[in-house]
């Protein structure tokens, strides 16, 4: 019997796939800024086609969350079918699940996925406007059932003190971040990255597990960046994440994509548009600022 082509590699005889694809599983933001909307531009910057599955509708602007309306399971499992019967996906991120019953119907549908596509799960809890974005119900079932099944976890510090709970006292803030981060690996991805927006110093930690060295993981990768206080941040978690999965779509390291991840989801903090809305504006990781008033070509 002949060896099975690799991930990304055409059936013998079909011809090469120039396109790379992604798929998203998250909720959409009415204001364009986060969700699906942020998670589909992120792909296209990296020149990958993106596909989606949404598993919540929210009524959002940049000043909070206004309604949640979560998505039927099986319509939620239905849309990652379709896009699976037709289409080749090359990653998958995870975002916004919402309810429990949405959570493992996810879970499902990862399943179903072939066994070496990448899946980066970003654990969306709480929007940026502070609404809460997963029942409490449903963390549980996302720590069980979709975690385990992560190459790469992107959580934030909130998120990733949510997920372990309780923590001995750190000696300070890098302590803490560094302790979170191996936590949250012993709760069962490949890799994690503890994002780097919610600390004093803007340096995402990127810890994987098979580097063991008998302690939860070898030793923790800094990924620096730079902290732009007058950019417009909402949307930035969604970006990185969703860049992160585009890389790794393109056959990339964990760890090269979180670097371009960091990379690139600053440079759209930077860039945001702060003009739109009273609350924070969303990230610009296409550029659109600067396309602003641009007339058509001939």
């Amino acid at each position: 019997m002949s060896a099975a082509p690799e991930r990304g590699a055409p059936e013998p005889g079909a011809p090469e796939r120039a396109i790379r694809v992604a798929l998203t599983i998250a909720g959409s933001d009415s204001g364009g800024g986060a969700g699906i909307q942020a998670d589909l531009k992120a792909f296209a910057r990296c020149g990958v086609h993106g596909t989606c599955a949404i598993t919540a509708i929210t009524a959002q602007n940049t000043v909070g969350v206004t309604a949640i309306h979560p998505i039927p399971p099986e319509i939620v499992l239905a849309q990652v079918r379709a896009v699976l019967a037709d289409i080749h996906v090359d990653a998958v991120k995870v975002g916004m699940l919402g309810t429990a019953p949405v959570t493992l119907a996810v879970a499902r549908a990862l399943d179903e996925l072939p066994a070496d596509i990448p899946v980066v799960v970003d654990p969306v809890m709480v929007a940026e406007s502070g609404a809460r974005l997963l029942d409490r119900d449903a963390q549980r079932a996302l720590v069980e059932e979709i975690l385990p099944r992560a190459i790469v976890l992107t959580p934030n510090l909130p998120e990733a003190r949510v997920l372990v709970g309780e923590l001995p006292e750190a000696a300070g803030e890098d302590e803490e971040a560094e302790a979170l981060a191996r936590a949250v690996l012993a709760l069962g991805p490949r890799v994690v990255v503890l994002t780097g927006g919610h600390r004093a110093r803007a340096v995402d930690l990127f810890l994987d597990s098979r580097d063991r060295d008998g302690d939860g993981g070898g030793a923790v990768v800094p990924i620096e960046g730079v902290r732009h206080p007058d950019g417009a941040a909402h949307g930035s978690g969604c970006t990185h994440s969703s860049v992160l999965a585009a890389q790794l779509a393109l056959d990339r390291s964990p760890l090269d994509a979180a670097r371009t991840a960091r990379a690139l989801a600053g440079e759209a903090v930077a860039g945001g548009l702060r003009e739109l809305g009273a609350g924070p504006g969303p990230v610009d990781v296409i550029g659109l600022g600067g396309l602003a008033g641009m007339a058509p070509a001939d």
